[in-house]
């Protein structure tokens, strides 16, 4: 890995970001965006994907975080991209293809947790953005990926449908803050976690004091996870 430079894209329901970052996490070339296609289905995400990385060169690698629930590299869920056609696409064999390099894909809000932790206990990573993305990991191991999103929360509204982009447009910054605090407090009680990470686009909104164990972190922290995923590729 030293001395090598890896694509890292982060494909969110808004916009799909990109830079390229050196084994540990430097960043070589500025970051760059475009918005997630309105058709957001498997082609589309490609073509985008294709587009925005002409822009960069010099990398030997990508690693990519994706809005659903993925195993080496098979997309499984899609939710927050609206279709269907993403159930057991292989985006880790599509994007080494067109791009031809070796490629790593992970549910994003994993890839962001591996780039953020300390590798101290428990520890949660949250991401606030068009839903709610979750990882967890233990020692610094990424555990198993939970769709804890999608988990039922208050009457018929998961957390997504509770707390995500389109229940924020539609209650306003205040009531949002009121149900934050109370997402915060189920994940205390349930996972008592030694140190809870809060990111994505809508983490900024938070308006109430924070127990000194969470944390605010911005997403170009967490992109920082793309290297380490080779780092962990390499070790297995």
């Amino acid at each position: 890995m030293k001395g090598q430079k890896i694509l890292c894209i982060d494909i969110g329901g808004s916009s799909i970001k990109a830079t390229v970052l050196d084994s540990s996490g430097k960043t070589i070339l500025p970051y760059s965006k475009i918005p997630t296609p309105s058709k957001s289905n498997p082609q589309h995400v490609l073509a985008a994907i294709k587009e925005l990385s002409a822009s960069f060169y010099g990398y030997q690698k990508v690693s990519v975080g994706f809005p659903g629930y993925v195993k080496h590299g098979v997309i499984h869920t899609a939710p927050n991209l609206g279709t269907k056609e993403w159930s057991s696409f292989d985006l880790q064999k599509q994007i080494t293809k067109i791009l031809k390099k070796p490629c790593i894909v992970v549910n994003d809000a994993d890839m962001q947790g591996i780039g953020i932790v300390k590798g101290k206990g428990l520890e949660i990573v949250v991401t606030l953005g068009t839903g709610f993305g979750t990882a967890f990991l233990y020692d610094g191991k990424l555990l198993p990926h939970i769709e804890l999103a999608h988990h039922p929360l208050a009457k018929d509204l998961d957390y997504d449908k509770y707390i995500g982009d389109k229940p924020l447009q539609k209650i306003g910054v205040n009531k949002w803050n009121k149900r934050m605090m109370k997402v915060i407090e189920i994940l205390k009680i349930v996972f008592n976690y030694d140190h809870l990470y809060i990111g994505g686009g809508n983490a900024k909104l938070i308006n109430f004091k924070l127990d000194s164990n969470i944390s605010i972190v911005n997403n170009k922290e967490g992109i920082k996870g793309g290297p380490k995923l080779w780092d962990k590729a390499k070790k297995h």
